[in-house]
């Protein structure tokens, strides 16, 4: 895998958060360059069978709609998860192409990125997180970025099972 190293120096607030979290998402989507189908379906940690590289793209894609949509928003939560299955977006990720939700993953992100292009950092969420409180966008960007940082890990770890290889 080849290294990225995009992180911005001194940089103003907007700029360092919303750089720092392309750098994450790239970082997950390079970690799946070259991995086949078969590969990217595979569950490889015997305590998380659903944790394979196409559940953990989709995961990523979909956490991303709940905190962009559903809470800053507060548009109605129509997630692929339900009570009883919270996880199902990890689920039904291998019943698709690794390069379907790579691009559904894409897709996405640039449309988020014109929405926090056109909102302040101060802006509250229209939609309250655990307890009724209610979250601005500067959080739920450093949220993101945190949760997808965390998620690269794993995908690290998945890859280096497959094939060796390791990266940012």
């Amino acid at each position: 895998m080849t290294r990225i190293d995009d992180t911005p120096p001194a940089w103003d607030e907007r700029t360092q958060l919303t750089t720092f979290l392309d750098y994450t998402r790239d970082t997950a989507r390079a970690k799946c360059d070259g991995v086949s189908a078969e590969n990217a379906r595979k569950a490889l940690l015997p305590g998380s069978p659903l944790m394979t590289m196409s559940g953990l793209i989709n995961h990523l894609r979909w956490v991303e709609y709940y905190w962009f949509q559903v809470v800053f928003l507060g548009e109605e939560d129509r997630g692929p998860w339900t009570d009883e299955d919270p996880d199902r977006e990890m689920r039904i990720a291998v019943d698709f192409p690794l390069t379907q939700l790579l691009d559904e993953y894409a897709e996405q992100s640039a449309g988020y990125r014109e929405l926090v292009a056109g909102n302040s950092l101060d802006t509250q969420a229209k939609g309250a997180v655990r307890d009724g409180l209610h979250v601005d966008l500067r959080w739920i960007l450093l949220h993101l970025t945190e949760e997808t940082a965390r998620h690269n890990g794993h995908l690290d770890i998945l890859r280096e099972m497959l094939d060796g290889q390791t990266g940012d």
